[in-house]
Parts: C-alpha cells; sequence; structure tokens
C-alpha cells in the first residue's frame, strides 16, 4: 500500500508533514552545505547517517541525487501595516532578487503580495518584465496581515504550476507578524508539507522577535533556509541556487510502528563541517500497519 498522508498537531513546535511511504519505508529528501554555505553534490550514502526517533540508521534503501529538473519560485512579500517602516527595503529586495535571477527562467519566478482578506497575485511567470515591475512598484502598504493564509494560497499556486520534477521554493519576506488569518501556524506548516513546498524565510524585523522565530520554525520544518534581516537579495538567490543543485533523496525501511510524530536527523559521519536541511520529521498515523 502506497501512502502520501497529512495528520495534525495541536503543538506547533511539532509540526506535521507528508511522506511517501509503504508499510516499511520512509522517504526523505535532504540538501547539503560546506562550512562556507556552498552546495555538495557529491556526496555517498556512507557520508551520512539518519536518526529517526533516537533509532539510528546507516542502511540506506536507495541513495541518490534528487532528480529536480526545473525550478518554481514565489516570492510572498507581506505588505501590510505592520511593515510599513521596512516597506521600501522589502520593495527594494524583491526588485533586487528579481533583477539578479538570471539562473532561473523567466517564467518560473511569480510574486503575490497580501494584506487584508485577500492575496494580490502581482505577476505569474511575468516577473521581469516592465508589466511586472511596474506592478511591484505601484503596490503600496497598509491594512492587516494574514500571513498563514497567504501561505496557503501561494503554496497551492506554487503545485499547481508545477509537476513531481518541479522543485518548489516559497521566498516570505515578511516581519513574522500575522493579525487576521482563519487558518493557524499548524495549517500553514501542513500547506507547506502536502505541496512539497520549501520555505526560505527573510526577516524583516531589526532585532529579533517573536515573528524572527516564527519565521525561522517555518523555513526550519520545512527544509528551506532563514535569513536575518541583514541579508540582502543576493543572499537569498545564492541559497536557492546551491540547494537546487546540491539535493539528495533517500530512504530507508521504518525502524519504528509506533505511531505519532517521529523527529528526524541527517547527520554527517565523516565531515563534520557538513550541514544537512530536511523537513524535520513525519508523523506515523495509527492506520498504517
Amino acid at each position: 500500500m502506497i501512502c502520501s498522508g497529512i495528520c495534525a498537531a495541536g503543538d506547533p513546535e511539532k509540526p506535521t508533514f507528508s511522506f511517501h511511504a509503504d508499510a516499511n519505508e520512509i522517504r526523505l529528501t535532504f540538501s547539503a552545505t560546506d562550512q562556507n554555505d556552498h552546495g555538495v553534490a557529491t556526496l555517498q550514502a556512507t557520508d551520512v547517517v539518519v536518526v529517526d526517533r533516537d533509532i539510528v540508521v546507516r542502511q540506506f534503501q536507495t541513495f541518490s541525487r534528487a532528480d529536480w529538473t526545473k525550478v518554481e519560485i514565489a516570492i510572498l512579500a507581506d505588505n501590510s501595516e505592520s511593515v510599513r517602516p521596512r516597506f521600501q527595503k522589502e520593495l527594494s529586495d524583491m526588485l533586487g532578487l528579481l533583477s539578479q535571477s538570471q539562473g532561473i527562467p523567466d517564467d518560473s519566478l511569480s510574486v503575490i503580495c497580501f494584506r487584508n482578506s485577500q492575496p494580490d497575485l502581482v505577476c505569474a511567470g511575468d516577473c521581469r518584465t516592465s508589466h511586472g515591475v511596474d506592478r511591484l512598484a505601484s503596490t503600496q502598504p497598509g491594512g492587516f496581515t494574514p500571513l498563514f493564509d497567504a501561505i496557503i494560497f501561494a503554496t497551492d499556486f506554487l503545485a499547481r504550476r508545477s509537476d513531481p520534477h518541479t522543485e518548489k521554493i516559497l521566498v516570505v519576506l515578511s516581519d513574522g507578524a500575522d493579525t487576521i488569518s482563519r487558518h493557524t501556524l499548524s495549517d500553514a506548516s501542513e500547506a507547506a508539507a502536502q505541496n512539497e513546498v520549501e520555505i526560505y524565510g527573510v526577516d524583516l524585523n531589526n532585532s529579533t522577535s517573536s515573528g524572527s522565530a516564527l519565521l525561522y520554525h517555518l523555513s526550519f520544518a520545512t527544509g528551506g533556509r532563514y535569513f536575518s534581516g541583514r541579508a540582502n537579495a543576493t543572499n537569498v538567490l545564492d541559497g536557492i541556487l546551491e540547494h537546487f543543485h546540491a539535493t539528495y533523496v533517500i530512504s530507508y525501511r521504518l525502524p519504528s510502528h509506533v505511531s505519532g510524530f517521529h523527529a528526524v536527523r541527517i547527520l554527517p559521519t565523516h565531515n563534520l563541517n557538513l550541514q544537512f536541511r530536511s523537513r524535520s520529521g513525519y508523523y506515523y498515523p495509527d492506520n498504517i500497519r
């Protein structure tokens, strides 16, 4: 029996994820970088070990480079009242990312802005045209902040534009505040997992806040990356491209049939300078045997 499941969890510190499994196999995707934060594309199965709910896994069913053939990116930009003092920087970051994204096909970059009740699809694949840039530059900040609703909208949008061989990345430019969403943080994490979207959180706060922690949580939980307010468009773009070219897929036999959340860590066995990014776990429900 093959299944792909989403299961709700009440604790936002234990996000839930879709995962592909039969009764005995888990499949995970992760990316690898070195001490200089550069992608590593030469890993072998013996270079990594998985810790699944405190059980060490060294024997993998499969180990391979991910077969992504293309990438689809959406920039989700907060233009609500809470970011008004930093809106010009946010706008500058978006325009900078658009202008520097030569490594990404023209039809693979979209921009969504959000405030009040309805996200605004500014441009879909034509963002580097004069029409897309003009629409972006005319955006004005104000109103309430539906961050979680906007993430769900954006992940669904990316899923509709993609196929199974597309890497889907959502760049969230925000201060991490939410004042009006109908959905919760858990709902947003679940939507990203279900649609296999990795979140790159770009923090617009001037100093660390609860919103910063929320953006870090979303990025970490989905296998993406978190960038502080000191990051610029080049840092974000480099991170995306490094990830795209250094992603792996591993599968292994399920080490425990205990139902509930299974925290997962992927660790280096030889080169301790390597860093691995993946989703932080999966949920094994009662109805899989």
